[in-house]
């Protein structure tokens, strides 16, 4: 990773893969399935997204990472020739945790698709990861839901720790392609700080913090950041999983996080909420009815501003599938909005006043009523 500026904390750059360069900080939409909802692939690259994530375990049950691989690759399938990062499953170990059995070797899942049975270990997952082909892989961990208590979130980490040197083996020694370890650890700053240290060890080519966003309010979250940050490298990209809200993310920026990744966009979209430099507006709200104006015409993306808000709301309410495509369009164009604004205050030494500002305009709100 180049680091070409920081401001305090944050830092910008540039992030090199075979197939393309990824600017810091950067926001990758979810690709869960290898589609980003309700998008065309040239409208989400068109809109300044570098890199897009997708998701080892629900492309192993369907269409299952071999045929992808027979297909040329998770790039070609989904027509994306940019760099793809790819979580290793580790989340949905919590997520459904309801379907899985864990082990020390790894996880068995029973699909939630039609209830038929995988495995997934260290190795598997970098092996299904490697059949896609993505530039940058996870290991796989164990993501603890908060609260928990002290035992099982250091039983979790020390697990993840163990499972991160399985994943470096089963990795090899690729240099084509990225492996990042995930910090574990929870709400204990101690264990945070033990699982950065000992990834580190390890050696990978950059660092996750997993386990955050997941129960705990921003407070604690920023407060793990604050320990983990510093206890990771300075010179490898910083990867904050899973995490999307805007204010989150200018918040983990000035603490010196480089990448993101959230469903919170798209999935807005797809329910009628648009992120706007107002803030959130819920368009399904009857104040929007008879409202001729844009969401903001001051916006250079077309959802935003070729579209009254009448017309959105009256989408919404249908149920129509342009509803979902505009809104996601909408959000998706503002959070690479946000990351570029990003970029360029810590470029010109203004992150504060940038933050400020930013801030400033979500607490004003929406435009009033007519």
């Amino acid at each position: 990773m180049t680091i070409a500026a920081t401001d305090g904390a944050a830092r910008t750059g540039e992030l090199t893969t075979a197939r393309g360069m990824i600017r810091t900080p950067a926001f990758m939409p979810v690709g869960t399935a290898g589609t980003v909802k309700a998008m065309y692939p040239e409208q989400v690259r068109a809109l300044g997204a570098d890199v897009i994530l997708g998701n080892t375990y629900h492309l192993m049950l369907r269409p299952g990472a071999e045929r992808v691989a027979a297909l040329g690759g998770l790039h070609v399938f989904a027509n994306w020739p940019h760099p793809i990062l790819t979580d290793s499953g580790g989340f949905q170990v919590m997520s459904l945790a309801g379907l899985r059995k864990l082990d020390e070797d790894g996880v068995t899942f029973q699909s939630h698709l039609d209830g038929s049975t995988h495995r997934l270990t260290p190795e598997r997952s970098l092996e299904i990861q490697a059949l896609l082909d993505a530039d940058i892989r996870m290991q796989l961990d164990e993501c603890v839901r908060l609260p928990a208590s002290r035992q099982e979130v250091e039983r979790a980490m020390r697990l993840s720790l163990r499972w991160a040197e399985r994943s470096k083996a089963a990795f090899g020694e690729t240099r084509e392609r990225a492996l990042f370890g995930i910090v574990q650890g929870g709400d204990q700053p101690d264990l945070r700080i033990e699982s950065a240290e000992g990834l580190a060890a390890i050696g990978f080519d950059g660092y996750a913090i997993g386990g955050l966003a997941v129960g705990e309010p921003q407070d604690v979250m920023l407060a793990m950041l604050d320990t983990t940050v510093p206890a990771l490298p300075a010179d490898k990209p910083r990867y904050l999983m899973g995490v999307g809200q805007p204010d989150d993310i200018v918040e983990a920026v000035a603490r010196g996080v480089d990448m993101f990744d959230c469903v919170l966009p798209t999935r807005a979209g797809r329910h009628g909420v648009a992120y706007t430099r107002f803030g959130k507006l819920n368009m399904k709200n009857a104040r929007h009815a008879e409202d001729p104006r844009p969401l903001d015409e001051a916006m250079d993306w077309a959802p935003s501003r070729d579209y009254s808000r009448a017309y959105l709301h009256h989408l919404v309410k249908s149920g129509e599938l342009l509803a979902g495509m505009l809104l996601t369009w909408n959000n998706l164009a503002y959070y690479q909005h946000l990351m570029a604004g990003i970029r360029a205050a810590i470029a010109e030494g203004r992150y504060a006043a940038f933050v400020a500002g930013t801030k400033a305009g979500w607490a004003r709100g929406d435009l009033p009523p007519l």
